[in-house]
């Protein structure tokens, strides 16, 4: 039950409650759970919740869950968006306890404990903040615009549509230098995405769309993977790393590690040593940024922006409230920060749902422990890298691996059926069916 400031300072009440007033049936509170964000942790952590003597409201910007291991896949013309999202909706549809709300969080109170909208005030007893994060530019915000990032489906659509027009840009000028431009496609950052994203393009140039155009060869597209370490995929045992960078160059990419990116803009990139790549289409996977959640709360952040959670994901200060996913900072049993991937984000969902659960009942929870199953990233055509811990898997074997975890891993069975006939369409024709430019403004 929430204390009697807190419902004073409530400007609204569930939609239930407003019901059963009409009803004339007296309203039976329970507990008010506010999810923000239908990741992969909001979501797990609202159909946790499915059993519980709750009321869950799930709060997105958006109204879709997205499945964002694939998106790179979209981004390259290989799947439509609507195969790897969801409707929130449709996917919590059957859980009679749960509310969907497709609005835009503007603050929390903590004193009231309530969560402001762009429309309303929700009170809540518990809260859980899955906002998930953005791609970082580390202080150099303005390459934004050059050099787009990928998180959502519109940055997906945005850099599928930057992608194909340079080929068709590239189709139409006589001027060669412009050409060589426009056929030179740089990815700053080798990370998982930045590795994914260099190789999907160098398949659709090389592959899917040779035999498309007539006055260029797409296959002499020159992709560059930028990456400032001294190797690919940190996260990675070095032995991957070295197999990842092998794949990347077999399949035709120009891997440069060491260099840093010092000015980003339409002409191109320049990197810490001088050397200037001239490119129309510059992509960015090389940081990202935890969501405000930090500053709605007013509590201390790393320096990602994630906020610092206590071993029950619990924000300390702040009655009922737990931060999960990308925009916590938690640590693994190692003492090593727990990686913003999905199955963590998973893992903390469920865990949440399963505390808030044993508080309403007066029961223990143990503290949360990262189960780490082991770390994928696929680089291209039977390309990737597995590590399993003590099994360490490249080429095929790790490809295949890849694609049956994201396959089981995508929300739907009738997703699953689709993008399985779109891979294994891909696979034998090295077709892309996605290859529409939509949603860019004419310039």
């Amino acid at each position: 039950m929430l204390r009697q400031s807190i419902e004073a300072a409530a400007i609204t009440v569930t939609e239930r409650e407003g019901q059963q007033e009409k009803a004339g049936t007296p309203a039976v509170r329970r507990p008010q759970v506010v999810i923000l964000g239908a990741g992969f942790g909001g979501l797990n952590a609202a159909i946790g919740l499915r059993n519980a003597p709750v009321d869950v409201t799930v709060v997105d910007r958006r109204n879709h869950h997205l499945f964002q291991p694939l998106l790179y896949q979209v981004a390259t013309a290989a799947l439509s968006p609507a195969q790897i999202a969801t409707p929130i909706r449709r996917i919590l549809a059957g859980q009679k306890n749960a509310t969907v709300l497709m609005e835009k969080v503007e603050g929390i109170d903590t004193t009231t404990r309530t969560v402001l909208t762009t429309s309303r005030r929700m009170p809540y007893d518990y809260l859980v903040v899955a906002t998930g994060a953005r791609h970082a530019y580390f202080g150099h915000d303005a390459w934004e615009e050059a050099a787009p990032g990928l998180k959502t489906i519109a940055d997906a659509t945005e850099i599928r549509g930057r992608i194909l027009t340079a080929f068709e840009r590239a189709e139409a000028t006589e001027d060669a230098a412009l050409r060589q431009k426009l056929l030179t496609f740089v990815v700053v950052g080798g990370g998982p995405t930045g590795v994914e994203l260099a190789g999907a393009i160098v398949e659709l140039a090389h592959n899917a769309i040779v035999r498309d155009f007539r006055n260029i060869d797409s296959s002499t597209a020159r992709v560059v993977l930028v990456e400032a370490d001294k190797r690919l995929l940190t996260a990675f045992p070095e032995t991957l790393s070295d197999s990842a960078r092998r794949q990347l160059e077999k399949l035709g990419v120009e891997v440069r590690l060491g260099a840093a990116v010092t000015e980003c803009d339409d002409n191109g990139v320049t990197l810490a040593d001088g050397r200037h790549i001239a490119s129309v289409c510059i992509l960015w996977a090389a940081g990202v940024m935890a969501s405000r959640a930090a500053k709605w709360l007013g509590v201390p952040s790393d320096r990602a922006g994630r906020v610092i959670v206590d071993e029950r994901l619990h924000v300390p200060g702040r009655e009922g409230v737990y931060v999960i996913g990308d925009t916590a900072a938690v640590k693994g049993r190692d003492g090593r920060p727990v990686p913003g991937v999905a199955p963590a984000a998973k893992q903390m969902g469920r865990y949440v749902a399963s505390l808030i659960e044993a508080r309403l009942s007066g029961e223990a929870v143990a503290p949360f422990r990262y189960a780490d199953y082991g770390n994928l990233a696929t680089i291209g055509r039977r390309a990737a890298v597995a590590d399993l811990g003590r099994i360490k898997l490249g080429g095929l074997p790790a490809w295949l691996l890849w694609s049956l975890a994201h396959l089981w891993f995508l929300v739907g069975f009738r997703n699953r059926i689709v993008v399985f006939l779109d891979w294994a369409w891909a696979y034998a024709t090295f077709d892309r069916s996605a290859r529409l430019i939509t949603g860019r403004r004419e310039r």
